[in-house]
């Protein structure tokens, strides 16, 4: 089965560069507003290697439901995506589905689980891009919701299909060179190769799991069911430890009160 050469394309992107968003160079570059056009190579260098397989996220959507014209109800177009993980991770939501038509076509969100997603052979392959200004120190990013992950965990466990998915992302490093960001060096990281306790999730900023890619700890040797059952057991864990803090913060003091 072919999957996604990273290696080429983490080489293909050292050294290239693109247009500055703010030309004027007024403003702060930062965020999504840096890393839309380095996203924006990416897809197009492996849109130009995977052609019938690379997708954005909503454009897959598109040409699923539109290859099923026919195909109406929501619970008929979610069983269009031979993977109920897979469904779990891209699907847009009832109310979405049920009023997409040829007329009213799904666009880009800022918050869809890939920024790119590779399809072929029933595999899906997650792709998000991260990018990092290296003159600057910033936290590291949102990269998933540590409840949709576990959710999905759980839906792998459940229908035994830990081969089909991948979770994997690509950072790139940039620096400002006149109207143009260079892109200095580029990184991958793998998910699944990640070990579980060493995630971090930010439970105040909308339970997201935070790292930069170039740092991701790769050095899981266990099946994937074992990861997503190690996963699990970090993020109850992590639950936990977060409701114990919350109830000592907020509830305890003020019972003597009530």
């Amino acid at each position: 089965m072919k999957r996604v050469d990273y290696k080429a394309i983490l080489k293909e992107m050292r050294g290239t560069s693109v247009e500055r968003p703010n030309k004027t160079g007024a403003g702060t570059l930062s965020g999504h507003a840096a890393g839309e056009p380095f996203e924006k190579s990416v897809y197009q260098h492996l849109k130009k290697k995977y052609p019938a397989a690379v997708f954005k996220q909503f454009e897959y959507l598109n040409d699923l439901y539109l290859k099923h014209p026919k195909v109406i109800s929501v619970k008929d177009r979610y069983a269009l995506l031979d993977s109920p993980t897979a469904l779990l991770l891209l699907n847009r939501g009832d109310k979405a589905t049920r009023e997409w038509s040829p007329e009213n076509i799904f666009e880009e969100k800022q918050n869809d689980t890939a920024d790119i997603l590779y399809h072929a052979d029933g595999f899906y392959d997650l792709i998000d891009v991260k990018t990092r200004n290296i003159n600057k120190n910033a936290q590291p990013p949102n990269i998933i919701s540590a409840y949709k992950l576990a959710k999905a965990c759980a839906n792998m466990i459940d229908n035994e299909e830990y081969d089909n998915i991948g979770i994997n992302y690509i950072e790139i490093d940039w620096v400002e060179e006149g109207d143009r960001l260079l892109c200095t060096d580029s990184h991958y990281g793998d998910l699944f190769k990640a070990m579980p306790n060493t995630l971090y999730i930010n439970w105040a900023a909308a339970m997201q799991i935070q790292f930069h890619v170039a740092d991701l700890n790769q050095s899981w040797q266990g099946t994937r069911k074992e990861w997503a059952v190690e996963y699990i057991k970090m993020f109850v864990e992590s639950a936990k430890h977060r409701v114990r803090k919350m109830e000592e913060t907020y509830i305890t003091p003020f019972l003597k009160y009530i």
